[in-house]
């Protein structure tokens, strides 16, 4: 894929992010969509060698569109000026957590975790981490991994959620209302060749974070 035309058509779809602009630039939008189908199929296949959950997922499962749903936003521009996929089981409409990859002209980056669970969804990972804390903190601090993506990030309680005391040794984890890594990359290496190669190492790092909160989502 070439990137440097969807960065350029992404920089101005920021710059005329109205209908009559993308409906003028639509043959240019329907081709990009086309090849970014392709590359996510080339990053599913990367992904399938080492995550076999993933067999049989279907690229367009996993793409988002480009309209907005600006019902209840602020903000009536109608379209994204980003491309985004997110490859996991099920695609992206299902609660299990997977690899997201995001290409935006500020910001391009990699992310795995769960991000912002259902209630139900969240309470199952806490008592999973509760009752499972040391096999937890040895993903959370893998060297690797932290090499990779630094600390779980996501929105924190300040105090202990309900049914949790301070002194519990997982604590710090279980105030997390998401638990997700994130890698950023600069323009220059997404323009790199060997682009897909570097963030399938990444994912396969953070394999082990999505296995353990998808446990989660099979109860």
């Amino acid at each position: 894929m070439d990137f440097k035309l969807l960065i350029n058509f992404l920089k101005e779809l920021q710059n005329n992010n109205s209908k009559e602009w993308f409906d003028q630039n639509r043959t240019e939008y329907e081709a990009l969509r086309k090849n970014w189908i392709t590359y996510v199929g080339k990053v599913i296949d990367g992904l399938q060698s080492f995550d076999p959950s993933l067999n049989g997922l279907e690229p367009k499962a996993c793409i988002f569109r480009i309209n907005k749903d600006i019902r209840f936003s602020k903000d009536k521009t109608p379209y994204k000026t980003n491309f985004g996929a997110i490859m996991n089981r099920g695609g992206k409409k299902s609660l299990f957590s997977g690899y997201y990859l995001h290409i935006d002209p500020k910001e391009i980056f990699i992310a795995g975790g769960a991000y912002q669970p259902t209630p139900e969804h969240l309470a199952a990972l806490r008592q999973e981490i509760d009752y499972n804390y040391e096999e937890f903190k040895a993903i959370a601090s893998n060297k690797i991994a932290t090499k990779n993506f630094g600390t779980i990030g996501g929105e924190k309680l300040v105090r202990p959620p309900k049914g949790y005391e301070l002194d519990n040794p997982a604590i710090e984890y279980l105030k997390q209302k998401s638990f997700i890594w994130v890698k950023n990359y600069s323009v220059k290496e997404l323009y790199s060749p060997t682009f897909i190669e570097e963030i399938l190492l990444s994912y396969k790092a953070m394999k082990p974070l999505n296995d353990f909160i998808n446990r989660c989502a099979e109860n």
